[in-house]
Parts: C-alpha cells; structure tokens; sequence
C-alpha cells in the first residue's frame, strides 16, 4: 500500500514536522487539530466551544481534501485542558456528528500547543 500524504490550504498549515493527514488504503489518519483559522494562521479568539467549532472545521477540510468527510470519521480524540468543560464541548461537537456519531476517547492534558483550549485528531474511511 502507498502512503500518500494530505495537505490543503483551507486548513492551517502543519506547525512542526508532520502532515495534515496521511493516508493508506481506505484509511485517513487526521494529525491533531488546534483551533488556527487557515486565512489568518492565527489563533481564534472565542471559548471552547468556538475552538471546538473550528478545529471540527478544519478536519472537515482535511478529510474532503482527501476525498472523504465528517459522515466518514470512525474514531477521534479529543484533548482538553479543562474536563469541566466536557459538556460545552460535546454541545459543539454533537453538531458535527448527528447520525453515526464516530467512536472517541477524551482526555484532561495539562497544556496544548499554542496555549489552546482544546484538540481533535480523527481516523476516517475514504471511500
């Protein structure tokens, strides 16, 4: 099986020495996504549950460039730096995922890249 490697503009750029997104087979492994708007390569500004909403959208970027979509995704893990704030979280994240909500672990760290709030990495099936 070929590794092919996923890059696209409409999702912010890699900060260190990964890709986007890899993918073999009929699998796509999504690298972690931090709440970056790709037109700015900045931050957003807003709580968690804006940071949810964009690091969502910019694995759905991810995945279509790949020729998949969020209705693929089978796993995903999500990292916080506050698990108080697992129920503002799931209101956003339960958004993007209404039918078929894909497997998930979501875990408590103690501090994230760029000092965000939170984190989604994502496992799909390209069709």
């Amino acid at each position: 099986m070929n590794k092919v490697t996923v890059s696209t503009k409409q999702a912010p750029a890699a900060i260190g020495p990964y890709s986007q997104a890899v993918k073999i087979g009929n699998l796509l492994f999504v690298s972690g996504q931090i709440p970056i708007d790709p037109a700015t390569g900045s931050v957003i500004e807003g709580d968690i549950q804006a940071q949810t909403e964009r690091c969502l959208l910019n694995l759905q970027a991810i995945c279509e460039a790949a020729g998949s979509s969020l209705d693929h995704v089978v796993k995903t893990s999500v990292y916080v730096i506050d698990m108080n704030r697992f129920d503002k979280v799931n209101e956003t994240y339960a958004q993007f995922f209404q039918k078929q909500p894909p497997a998930r672990a979501c875990v408590e760290v103690s501090c994230l890249p760029k000092n965000v709030l939170v984190e989604i990495e994502a496992v799909a099936v390209v069709k």
